[in-house]
Order: C-alpha cells, then structure tokens, then sequence
C-alpha cells in the first residue's frame, strides 16, 4: 500500500506541474504496469482528485483549458517563438497558419509584408489578418470549433486538399518521444495531416512545455517534421531526441 501511495502521490504532483498525465508516460517512467496506472487514477479519480480521459488523466481544474486562456500562457516564450518564425518567412511566400495560441502571435506579426499568401482556419487569425491589405488570405471554411476558434470537418478538409503551400507553421499540444506530436481534438489532428501533406516544409512552433505534455489525438511522427521551434528551456534529452528524428531544432531567444 505504502508504494501505491507513493506513485499516487507522485501523479498528483505531475498533474499539479503540468496539468495532464499519460498512462504510457506513467508506467514507462514509474516502472510499473499500465494496468497499474489506470488502477492509480480510478482510485484518484474517484476521491475527485483529477478527471479520467484517453490514455490518462487531466487536473480536476485544467481540462483542457480554453483558447483565451491557453493565449495567457507562457506568452513571453511565444512571442520569442513566433519572431524566430518570421524570420523564415519570405517575401511572396504562400503559408499554413494552424489554429493555436502560438500560431496566433506569428500572425501578429505579418503586417511588414508586401507580398503574402496565409492559409488558415484559425478564426482570430483570419479576423486579425483582414486588417492587412497586403496580406491574401485564404479560409478553407468548415464548422466552428468555439473551444479552439477552428474551422474543422469535412468541408475545411476537402478545401485544404485542393491547395498547396510553401510552409505550414504548426502548434502543438504534446509531444511523445520517439512517436511524434498530439493534439487534444481528433477532428484538428487530421485536419492537421492534410496541412502538412499540402505543404513543401513543416515547421512545428511550440514551447518547452509541451514536450511534459501529451495530447489524446495523434498528429504525426517525426519524419514529417523539417523544423521544431521552441524556447531555450528545452531539455537536453527534448533536443537529442529531435535531432535523432532528423528534425532541426530551432531555438528562439
């Protein structure tokens, strides 16, 4: 009993960390049975201590956070991502804008372009970009997704099929070592497959954190991915791994 109090303790004080716990993450790093894990977060569950889902378990007060709060949110890390993506933006380029609080900041930043095509199915980013004459901006449509401010469903993907682009610039919910990146929505993961078969170079923008995340829907592995900005808190063994999977890893500074 003592040590299943003692791992007990110990995903309480992940999910107190970073919000969210993976079973496979869990019994890989505690050396112990998945069936373990999910027997440790029944048990917690059921004193009301996090909420079960997919594969792990969310902090009983952070299940998944909405879209404005999620913007509040390691910002400064962000907006140094977002200024290290624009300096791979060029002049006439033709670009993917995915959905996220970090995408939202690149956007931010594309007022100073003569020549640009933006591809996005991000409500705010769509709003924020009108304001810019220079700017052509495609919206593939599709049904809202208020929780994300998306345009996701089979009408966002028939459309996006029909496009191509030079780069699509990606945010992320969690990545898995060795397998690849998630989001927590399935509609957004595939949808996201389609943005980054259309494109000549994928480059994923998302801050340290998220690799002590994982999200419930699977994005795509490593061989997909040309570029990974993010921020210099990354771990070592973050960055070793990406560079193992061939993927460049970009810090913003």
């Amino acid at each position: 009993m003592k040590k299943a109090a003692e791992r007990r303790s110990k995903i309480l004080q992940i999910l107190d960390d970073i919000g969210q716990v993976n079973v496979n993450t869990l019994s890989s790093e505690m050396n112990v049975s998945e069936v373990t894990i999910r027997n440790d977060l029944d048990k917690l569950e059921k004193s009301k201590l996090l909420i079960r889902a997919h594969g792990g378990a969310f902090k009983t007060n952070n299940i998944p956070l909405t879209f404005n709060e999620k913007k509040s949110i390691n910002i400064e890390a962000k907006r140094l991502i977002s200024k290290k993506a624009l300096s791979l933006i060029e002049e006439d380029d033709s670009i993917i804008l995915d959905s996220g609080t970090t995408t939202f900041e690149i956007a931010n930043r594309l007022g100073g372009f003569e020549k640009l095509t933006v591809i996005s199915n991000a409500l705010d980013i769509i709003s924020n970009l009108a304001q810019h004459e220079k700017v052509q901006v495609l919206v593939p449509g599709g049904f809202l997704k208020e929780f994300s401010m998306s345009m996701v469903g089979p009408m966002a993907e028939r459309n996006f099929k029909q496009l191509y682009c030079r780069k699509v610039f990606l945010g992320i919910d969690g990545v898995k070592p060795n397998i690849g990146v998630f989001t927590h929505h399935i509609e957004e993961a595939y949808l996201n497959q389609i943005m980054i078969n259309i494109a000549e170079e994928v480059i994923v923008v998302a801050d340290s954190t998220k690799f002590l995340k994982s999200g419930l829907a699977f994005i795509e592995g490593f061989h997909k991915i040309d570029k990974f900005i993010t921020d210099s808190n990354i771990s070592k063994e973050s960055m070793l791994m990406l560079e193992k999977n061939n993927v460049e890893v970009i810090i913003a500074n």
